[in-house]
């Protein structure tokens, strides 16, 4: 094999000098232990090209050497085998045989000798004297060919070598790791990251010692899957040197072998700070009212079921009183909005320090405030707390030199006594509170079991609900879907319609109880596929350029773990192609209960081809972090946000937030409830791309939209 030897050597001297220290040379030829001059027929019977001068003759070399070199002749002088050296490599040569011959000490060396045929390939020459008491030879050199194998480790030094700069280029932290949690490599920012030097070489610490002691039990659990054979991820915590906190997300890969052992493990971890901190700040925004500094409602919800699962566990008690501030109205048309505002926080701030720590007051919108009382010891104790909350209206409120009259009504439950979770006991809070309105405001009442007129309409929305079932009385309609810049129509959102007896349109929030009673749900969303799917099959054969159309599901849904595999029956049923088909959840679908199913079924439906949507984004629980881990492709961002956002900056501040924060995760952005030009030209602004509203279109029939599809 003809070599760039030369060049090479060139290019590359550290990776050479670096190769030639680990290199080990095979055996070397020895010499039999002779009592008589070697004779040449010996010599020229060894494979190995060996160049020999005896105590009684001139140097001579044999056969294999002869043929090696491509010289026939005898040797004319004891160093002319140096002529066969490659010139960058005789000068040190040069030095090392000729000290050698002055001392009697056998050294060997890896150089580039001339091969008759080959050119110049890399070996290993040996220069041996002998023992002062077998002087058999003056001096005894072999060659042993090393060419392949040096070029083998030349290669892969360089592979190396460009590997390592990738991996060094990179702002992850990369580690290479033993199943036993050893470090064997590690890339610049990963040494950085830790403390060691950047030019440091000589590991082989354990991994768990490097890592901050609140992440080594987390860290030993996911260096125990990797070993395993499986993936492992978890998050931790670091401080820098300026004693800021890093938050780091940690994901472990085996590197398997051929008989499926973990023969490796490779370790990255990304630093998601940036990221975190506008999750936080995000939170923030989203968590708390921003007029009164309280808990909003939605930070209000996740602490209220929070709270009902811990006095399950403890057998406590919970109090719930919901307030609401009478002739609010009156304030805010006499003496204008910012009185009105005036008196919000006020009461906010009065609420915080008449109560103890461990009650949560929370404005819930509007004029509505929420009490949260954990360990509650008894009736009598809600509602003496009750009665505090409701002299703080009693004392005198002023702005600009006038007094805000006004009243309170306040609602009251226990938990367990009146409800068994915290819908229901904030039902009951509000039956409470409705009662007194209705008997006239102003004043406390406890929920008794008497209050069940929200029961009666509840019981009418499910009879209503299986009624029109009965009748095959649902009809979808479409409402388009744009993009924000010209209005061009690019989907449709279908929505629950039907008509009553006397011929009027019907909305979905007259039969809202049934969309958490399993049964009916299904059999609405069942009537609404098969309509669904019998439109677009009728605009696809009338030769029509479907556009995609979304479809709600409702949580209750997926309580059992069958709603893809249905779905997927359904559309090809009706060979409805996947990509024309969008369904939609809403947040609460993600944190009840339930939710493994939902993100289960949802997998399924993404592996197929279908797009997945989050209904009204900022009302629940949804962490943008989180949303990384879930199979979805769009956000919807809701539309009392959009209402809200032209004389409210949280508001505001909300919908860029969300824009610019799922932008980065690669996610879809939809704003809904979009009615007037001045909310159209904000949402501009806040590169919002795609929306829908009445200031577009309102609902229409299959009729209509089939119309609107005809004119594109």
């Amino acid at each position: 094999m003809k070599s760039s030897l030369k060049s090479k050597a060139h290019a590359s001297r550290p990776i050479k000098s670096e190769i030639a220290a680990q290199f080990q040379p095979p055996a070397m030829f020895t010499m039999p232990a002779l009592t008589n001059p070697l004779p040449h027929s010996l010599m020229n019977d060894l494979h190995l090209p060996i160049w020999i001068k005896t105590q009684h003759s001139s140097p001579y070399f044999n056969s294999a050497m002869a043929q090696f070199i491509g010289l026939e002749q005898k040797p004319v002088n004891d160093e002319q085998w140096l002529q066969y050296i490659h010139p960058e490599d005789l000068e040190h040569l040069i030095i090392l045989w000729r000290t050698a011959n002055l001392t009697s000490k056998s050294f060997h060396k890896d150089c580039r000798v001339k091969h008759a045929k080959l050119g110049y390939r890399m070996c290993s020459l040996q220069i041996k004297f002998p023992a002062a008491e077998q002087p058999l030879y003056q001096w005894l050199l072999s060659i042993t060919d090393i060419h392949e194998e040096y070029e083998k480790q030349l290669l892969l030094s360089q592979q190396i070598f460009r590997q390592n700069k990738m991996l060094d280029a990179s702002v992850d932290c990369i580690k290479i790791l033993t199943p036993d949690g050893k470090v064997m490599h590690m890339n610049r920012s990963g040494c950085l990251a830790l403390g060691i030097s950047a030019d440091e070489k000589n590991f082989g610490m354990p991994w768990l010692n490097l890592l901050p002691n609140d992440a080594r039990t987390a860290g030993e659990k996911a260096l125990h899957l990797a070993a395993s054979g499986q993936n492992a991820r978890f998050a931790a915590k670091s401080l820098t040197s300026g004693q800021e906190v890093q938050h780091w997300d940690n994901i472990l890969t085996p590197i398997i072998d051929e008989n499926g052992a973990t023969h490796q493990i490779l370790c990255v971890s990304r630093n998601i700070s940036p990221q975190m901190m506008a999750e936080e700040k995000l939170q923030h925004v989203i968590e708390e009212d921003q007029l009164t500094g309280l808990l909003n409602r939605r930070a209000f919800n996740k602490l209220f079921k929070m709270t009902l699962q811990d006095a399950q566990n403890r057998q406590q008690q919970v109090g719930l009183l919901l307030i609401d501030l009478d002739y609010f109205k009156h304030v805010n048309d006499t003496l204008g909005h910012t009185a009105g505002d005036h008196l919000l926080v006020t009461l906010g701030q009065r609420f915080q320090n008449c109560f103890d720590e461990q009650i949560t007051v929370a404005r819930l919108g509007g004029d509505e405030f929420a009490i949260l009382v954990p360990h509650l010891k008894s009736q009598e104790q809600l509602l003496s707390i009750a009665h505090q909350a409701w002299m703080q209206m009693e004392l005198p409120i002023s702005y600009t030199g006038q007094f805000i009259n006004g009243g309170m009504s306040i609602g009251c439950s226990i938990y367990p006594g009146n409800a068994q979770n915290a819908s229901n006991l904030l039902k009951c809070a509000d039956i409470a509170l409705n009662d007194l309105k209705s008997s006239g405001r102003g004043g406390i009442r406890m929920f008794t079991q008497s209050m069940f007129e929200a029961l009666k309409v509840t019981t009418q929305q499910l009879t209503l609900a299986r009624s029109i079932l009965k009748s095959d009385s649902i009809e979808p309609y479409y409402q388009p879907k744009v993009l924000l810049q010209d209005g061009r129509v690019i989907g449709f959102e279908a929505l629950l319609r039907w008509h009553n007896q006397e011929g009027q349109l019907q909305l979905p929030c007259n039969i809202f109880a049934a969309f958490h009673d399993y049964e009916l749900a299904s059999g609405i969303s069942d009537t609404m596929h098969r309509k669904i799917f019998k439109d677009i099959r009728q605009w696809m054969a009338d030769g029509m350029e479907v556009m995609p159309i979304s479809i709600n599901a409702a949580p209750v849904e997926f309580l059992r773990d069958d709603y893809a595999e249905k779905l997927l029956k359904r559309m090809h049923t009706y060979s409805i192609p996947h990509h024309l088909i969008e369904i939609e959840i809403t947040e609460q679908s993600l944190s009840e209960h339930g939710a493994d199913y939902v993100i289960r079924a949802l997998n399924l439906l993404k592996a197929a081809g279908i797009q997945i949507s989050l209904d009204d984004f900022g009302t629940g629980h949804s962490s943008l972090t989180r949303l990384k881990d879930y199979p979805i492709d769009c956000i919807k961002i809701d539309k009392n946000f959009v209402e809200h956002m032209t004389n409210d900056q949280s508001a505001l501040a909300i919908v860029k937030t969300i824009s610019q924060l799922g932008s980065s995760i690669a996610l879809d952005i939809l704003v809904e409830g979009i009615e007037t030009t001045e909310q159209l030209e904000m949402l501009k602004a806040c590169n919002c791309n795609k929306g829908q509203g009445f200031y577009f279109y309102t609902p229409m029939n299959s009729t209509d939209a089939e119309q609107l599809l005809s004119t594109r």
